[in-house]
């Protein structure tokens, strides 16, 4: 049975959904920061998952395992997918590859969601307005992470691995959906945040995460790490189950593409990076697109 929603449930979860897209699109400025400090995107990843595991614990109660050996499979998939699996495709990917290459490719995500979900789920699945709605947004994506230099290079590996990154977040927000009606949010989190942790370990072997690095590396290290674990993981990710329970995950991930809007805006504040008329009519593009998938959204 579907799920009703008020249309001031829906107002508020739109508005939740922005927060969130706005923090997660300043990460990669925070990200960028910590890399310069001398910290690596596993080390990253690893302190951030641990700030938000160990807030999350003191109110996901004490249950410590899912309903049956399924479910607690799903939970496994939910952390390599929303975690370790897709954190380590798309910094690899921009190790190896343009940066430009990758944000497009990950921003494919709302459009690889909507077909698998429109299969798996009629509900979900757009119609041909809303599809050129989405269409239109991500031609404002890729107006936006070119800012006016469209050189595109293909590097088979990088481009692979940040394709590989959006199947990532393509297929959480399906076992989202899955679970998501059998538990609560917070003890889904921790077990996301849990087995994400579980899952990045391997990593480690032989050189295991620097804390000293946080510790002794000054406000500009542990105020990013902070932000990364208690807001970026922790509040964000647990909001963005109650946009998926609340829009539904095709209109939720559509607001995935304000995101390099948001990186854009925080690039030029924080990094002194240029913007270009070209991006901002991208900016203006995503917006529209976004406005017509959302008005259009469903059959």
């Amino acid at each position: 049975m579907e799920k009703v929603v008020n249309k001031g449930g829906v107002v508020l979860a739109c508005v939740t959904a922005f927060f969130v897209v706005c923090i997660w699109g300043t990460t990669f400025v925070q990200t960028k920061v910590l890399i310069n400090a001398g910290l690596t995107p596993e080390e990253i990843f690893f302190f951030r998952f641990v700030l938000a595991y160990v807030m999350i614990v003191p109110f996901a109660g004490r249950r410590l395992f899912m309903n049956s050996v399924r479910d607690e499979l799903v939970a496994i998939a939910l952390g390599l997918t929303g975690g370790s699996l897709y954190f380590i495709t798309e910094n690899t990917a921009l190790i190896y590859g343009y940066c430009s290459n990758v944000s497009l490719l990950v921003c494919v995500t709302p459009l690889t969601t909507a077909f698998l979900m429109g299969w798996l789920y009629p509900s979900e699945r757009m119609n041909r307005k809303a599809l050129l709605g989405s269409c239109v947004a991500l031609f404002g994506v890729a107006l936006v992470v070119f800012n006016g230099n469209f050189v595109l290079k293909l590097s088979p590996l990088a481009d692979g691995l940040a394709f590989a990154a959006c199947l990532c977040w393509t297929f959480y927000s399906v076992l989202m959906k899955y679970i998501q009606p059998r538990y609560g949010t917070l003890f889904i989190m921790r077990k996301v945040f849990g087995y994400g942790l579980l899952t990045i370990m391997p990593m480690f072997i032989g050189n295991m995460p620097r804390w000293d690095m946080v510790i002794d590396g000054g406000a500009a290290v542990w105020g990013n790490v902070l932000m990364l674990g208690c807001v970026a993981s922790m509040l964000c990710f647990t909001l963005w189950n109650y946009v998926l329970d609340r829009l539904g995950t095709v209109r939720a991930t559509n607001f995935i593409y304000f995101n390099p809007v948001v990186t854009m805006a925080a690039s030029w504040l924080v990094l002194d990076e240029c913007i270009t008329w070209i991006a901002l009519l991208g900016a203006c593009l995503v917006l529209v697109g976004m406005y017509c998938a959302e008005r259009c959204r469903t059959k």
